[in-house]
């Protein structure tokens, strides 16, 4: 085989260069400084205007299978931003940051829940997340019990994934779950997504083997199931679980895994080590959760606070609470004879369903220049579609007259809170 070397070529009318070669590899074409379309095959065209694709169109849907744009993430909160309620907490349910409910049974010590930074230099520190949920074991000395577990998980609205563009009746259709999780133990965590209407079904999954102290991303994508149902209320619908444990007696083995199953209490996750829940003080750490129709985990969907505040808020409000002297609330009217107070809140939206309403610390009514201390609120209707809700409040002794005005205050940094969570 021979090699025929040149540096430039010319057609045999022309004097001169028609092609020079680069020694370097490439071509100059003489007298072509702007390609204005070039053909690759029959199908292919690139032109100043992009890349035209003839059969293969470079759409949305083929890069993710839904819009890229607008709100794409089931999950609220994802980022860990808002906690409403308390930063640290040992207490099982709603208590730390907004929308997670952490749970264990079974604990000779409670585990603290608590949102806390995420390091800078780190790798969700640099795509722009500072928050994280993190779980600190107890001192759990009776061991791993079978029915033992601590768990971080998400209820989601049945018509939010009722309505997300989600073909889930279909094993074509898709939702891709990402998030962040550190452990202070090298292993891996179970958890799942389980449905709540008709036939409850469960989708199994694991995290890859952790390494002590570093941040591994985990991505599943999930199919559809003929045998799912959402319904479209605001019922529970869609729920995440995360296990940094879970006992023997909800496990079954992992040959099952990523595949809809029938949900029961004995599959709630796969069997896994229980070497985090036997280490005191060990540590695990959530952020960055996104939940999206399509078959590709996008870029984080990050929101401002205020926006993320917002949507916490259809499912808990706290009003007050500061330590702001003696100021009012809300001013109304006495009924029943001076024994009670009907008022009105304004809410920030509207709320899930007719909350729970509480109070934090001592709320006192002033009529008429004179104080009495109030009792727990209650509400008298409301109306899910409004953020407006009608409230009335007795007081320990009477006060006033029928239709008199009077003012609901505020003392020693009482709140209102109000609760429509899942």
């Amino acid at each position: 085989m021979s090699t025929l070397k040149v540096n430039k070529l010319r057609d045999t009318a022309g004097s001169a260069d028609a092609i020079t070669l680069d020694p370097n590899g490439g071509a100059v074409l003489a007298g072509v400084t702007t390609v204005t379309s070039v053909k690759v095959g029959a199908a292919v065209t690139i032109s100043e205007s992009g890349i035209e694709a003839s059969g293969i169109g470079i759409t949305c849907a083929s890069i993710n299978g839904t819009q890229i744009g607008g709100r794409r993430n089931l999950i609220i909160n994802g980022a860990m931003q808002v906690a409403q309620r308390a930063t640290s907490s040992t207490t099982s349910g709603y208590s730390t940051v907004d929308r997670y409910s952490n749970q264990h049974t079974g604990t000779d010590e409670a585990p603290t829940y608590a949102q806390v930074d995420v390091a800078s230099g780190t790798t969700p520190y640099t795509l722009g997340f500072r928050k994280a949920v993190k779980i600190t074991n107890g001192n759990q000395t009776s061991g791993a019990g079978g029915t033992d577990l601590v768990v971080v998980k998400q209820i989601i609205e049945a018509q939010n994934v009722a309505q997300s563009g989600w073909n889930y009746n279909s094993t074509s259709g898709y939702i891709t779950l990402s998030f962040w999780v550190k452990s202070s133990v090298a292993q891996a965590f179970s958890g799942n997504l389980r449905t709540s209407d008709g036939t409850a079904y469960v989708y199994k999954y694991d995290t890859p083997s952790l390494s002590a102290d570093t941040w591994t991303k985990v991505t599943k994508t999930i199919p559809g199931n003929s045998n799912l149902t959402f319904n479209n209320d605001n019922g529970e619908g869609l729920v995440f679980h995360l296990y940094p444990f879970i006992g023997t007696d909800y496990t079954t083995s992992n040959s099952d895994t990523e595949t809809w199953l029938t949900a029961s209490s004995a599959n709630y996750a796969n069997d896994m080590t229980s070497t985090w829940w036997t280490t005191n003080d060990a540590t695990c750490e959530v952020t960055g959760l996104q939940l999206e129709v399509g078959s590709q985990a996008t870029p984080f969907e990050h929101l401002r606070f205020g926006e993320e505040l917002l949507l916490c808020q259809r499912y808990y409000v706290e009003m007050g609470g500061g330590n702001y002297g003696d100021y009012a609330y809300m001013t109304g009217y006495m009924f029943n004879n001076g024994n009670n107070l009907a008022f009105g809140l304004y809410l920030p939206c509207a709320m899930r369903a007719t909350p729970t309403i509480a109070v934090t610390g001592n709320l006192n009514v002033r009529e008429s220049g004179n104080t009495v201390a109030a009792n727990t609120p209650a509400i008298g209707g409301y109306d899910t579609n409004s953020n407006w809700i009608a409230c009335s409040i007795g007081m320990v002794s009477d006060m006033g007259s029928n239709g008199d005005p009077a003012t609901l205050t505020n003392t020693n940094n009482a709140g209102i809170t109000l609760d429509a969570e899942l």
